[in-house]
């Protein structure tokens, strides 16, 4: 029997992204570094347009992406306007080690909002690799992108690091600004001091963070940072421990941080207890 009838869609999701900013940045280098899709352009003429199809899981959902690079060159902004109509998500893309491109996202960031208002967007600085010619400070485009309301990511197609990441994350800000709820939980990667910050807090309490041995400054951070989070109450080995309430439950013989417990004395019933029927069960 021939197979005649409409083929089986491979992804449950199909989202086009823009990849725009300044030309020698760097966007053909993060197209070329995703291996699988399409590389070639659905219609006729794409001149000034490079284009690519990957798909992704994004908490068991396959998500198909359509990623157009737009050139950065001036003549091609009269393309950058028609390819924008449709576009779900856009990412902002400069190269670390040029300033003059971090400098050019304020020229996009007007092009999107007078031609692809309300589309999510978020910053994307490429080239990490190539960290020791910085010229943009990292402290700077995240305040940056948090001031224009972006997530930021620095990204290395040579190394293949925060790549996919960066393209999970956009489509997750799209899908849940359409409604898909479920789909919540982060998707970026912490730094190395994020996540040593983060395996410190988890399992010490803020008010024990001043007996470790570690520098005062090192310790000020680690307050900040719990407090920064939330985590003042913290999962100590599958249970909860609050600041506000102290020694919340018995801990398990393999918890090595030993609580204090409070010991009360037992109260005798008073002597002039005029109750005959005073019992103890």
């Amino acid at each position: 029997m021939g197979t005649q009838g409409s083929p089986v869609k491979s992804y449950d999701y199909l989202l086009k992204f823009l990849l725009v900013g300044d030309s020698d940045v760097g966007k053909g280098e993060i197209l070329e570094s995703l291996q699988d899709g399409a590389a070639e352009s659905p219609y006729a003429y794409s001149n000034g347009i490079d284009y690519k199809t990957t798909t992704i899981l994004l908490d068991g959902r396959r998500v198909k992406l359509e990623l157009w690079d737009t050139s950065g060159q001036g003549r091609f902004c009269t393309i950058f306007r028609s390819y924008s109509r449709g576009a779900q998500g856009i990412l902002l893309v400069y190269d670390i080690t040029n300033r003059w491109s971090f400098d050019g996202i304020d020229r996009w960031i007007k092009e999107i909002d007078e031609h692809a208002p309300g589309v999510p967007r978020i910053l994307v600085g490429n080239r990490l690799h190539l960290a020791f010619k910085r010229q943009v400070p990292m402290e700077q485009a995240r305040a940056y992108a948090e001031k224009n309301c972006m997530t930021f990511f620095e990204v290395s197609p040579l190394c293949n690091f925060n790549v996919i990441e960066s393209f999970t994350e956009l489509s997750r800000i799209v899908l849940m600004r359409h409604g898909m709820e479920k789909i919540w939980r982060p998707n970026r990667v912490f730094s190395l001091q994020d996540l040593c910050c983060r395996a410190i807090v988890s399992c010490t309490p803020v008010h024990l963070i001043d007996k470790l041995p570690l520098p005062v400054t090192i310790k000020s951070h680690l307050k900040s940072f719990s407090m920064a989070n939330g985590m003042n109450a913290v999962m100590m080995h599958g249970r909860s421990y609050s600041l506000a309430s102290g020694a919340g439950g018995s801990g398990s013989k393999g918890n090595s941080l030993k609580r204090s417990k409070s010991i009360r004395p037992p109260q005798s019933p008073p002597q002039n207890c005029s109750r005959s029927n005073c019992k103890i069960s």
